[in-house]
Formats: C-alpha cells, structure tokens, sequence
C-alpha cells in the first residue's frame, strides 16, 4: 500500500554535478551530504538545484563534477538559525539516484526538471504585476511529511494562475505541478554591505484547488 506522505511530494530531476559533496549532517550514524546540480531550462539557462544526499546511496568520497545524475525524491525545508533569525532552508531529498560519465541519449525526451505538491496554503498568496505587466502571485505551500513534520515550499504562479491563486484562502487544499527554480537576490546586511544570496522555489505550470480544509501551518 503506498504511502501518501512519499506520494505527497515527489521530485524528478536530472543534470550535470557542479559541486564536490559537502557534508551537511548525520542521524543515527547515517550521514547526509549536500550536491549541487545544474539543470537545464527550456530557454538555455540553467538553475543550480541543491541536493540531499544519504553516504548510503553513493559513495560520497568521489568527485563526480561534470557527470550526469538522475535522482527522484521530495523538495524539503528545514529553519537555519542565521544569527537572531531563522532562514527557510530548502533542497531535494534524494531516495533514488544514478550517476554516469555521459548522458542519456533518451534524456531531451523527458522532463530534466518536474515535481508534484499537494498541501496547504500557510498565508495569505501574494499577487503582483510586473512594471511590464506580468501577473505574478507568490504562494507558501505547507506539506505534510511524517512523525508530524512539514515541509514549507515557496511556490510561484504566472499569468492565469496567479489570478487564480489569489483567490486562496489560507488553510485550503492545493495541488500544484511545475519544475524548481533557483533565483538570485540582493540582500541588505546593512547600510554599507549588501550580500548576494540563492532563493529556490517552484515554478507552477498548474494547480488546483482540491477543497476547503484546515491545516495547521
């Protein structure tokens, strides 16, 4: 019988490692790494997705930077503490992976870069336009995992959708399909100092708004 939190958040995405392993933390004597991988767009750009990777899946020891990996999982977040306030951390948590020194040759029929979620909406969607008139509508999207846990995922809706979107009341039930996007940002430190930092998101292609329930966010 499947389990629903596994079917709740399901990730594929494939591309080229750009980055070593580097060790992020271990639970009961199983250690996680963090791998970077570079996945293509349909506009010939790329975004540079993090990976969650356990040392039992692979051997963590290698430098595989320029070999093509095809992992599926979840897109999972965690809270950082940065100094006195906490940072939404997100990243794919890998349960399979493949790794070769050359891609695929069926690979451009496929999708490098999908992920499906079905949650709940934490707040209130934030919808904008764009100083050339783009819809846009920015969503939190809460997904259960087990032992009670949630992963908070910052989805992103154009056009129609975003119209759609905010509409959403907070406590509602979504679905959405689209691909993870990383997006770079300037952040303020202070009056002098301004830091360059990574945001990653979904980019919706489609949702649906199952019904009207109440959720803990």
């Amino acid at each position: 019988m499947p389990d629903k939190i596994f079917t709740n958040n399901q990730v594929s995405i494939s591309g080229t490692v750009v980055s070593e392993f580097k060790f992020s933390h271990e639970v009961y004597g199983e250690g996680f790494y963090t791998l970077e991988l570079s996945v293509p767009r349909l506009s010939d750009t790329y975004d540079i997705i993090p990976l969650m990777i356990s040392d039992r899946l692979t051997d963590v020891s290698k430098d595989y930077r320029g070999c093509y990996l095809e992992a599926t999982g979840q897109f999972r977040s965690y809270n950082r503490h940065d100094e006195t306030k906490n940072r939404l951390v997100l990243s794919v948590f890998v349960r399979e992976l493949a790794i070769s020194e050359d891609k695929d040759e069926d690979e451009d029929v496929h999708k490098p870069n999908q992920i499906f979620l079905d949650g709940y909406i934490c707040k209130p969607p934030i919808y904008r336009k764009t100083p050339l008139g783009r819809e846009i509508a920015d969503v939190l999207l809460a997904v259960n995992r087990s032992y009670g846990k949630s992963d908070y995922v910052p989805c992103i809706c154009w056009g129609r959708n975003a119209r759609f979107a905010e509409t959403f009341e907070v406590g509602g039930h979504v679905q959405v399909w689209g691909r993870i996007q990383s997006r770079e940002y300037q952040k303020k430190i202070s009056e002098d100092e301004v830091e360059k930092r990574i945001a990653y998101e979904v980019s919706v292609s489609k949702l649906e708004y199952v019904q009207e329930s109440i959720s803990e966010c």
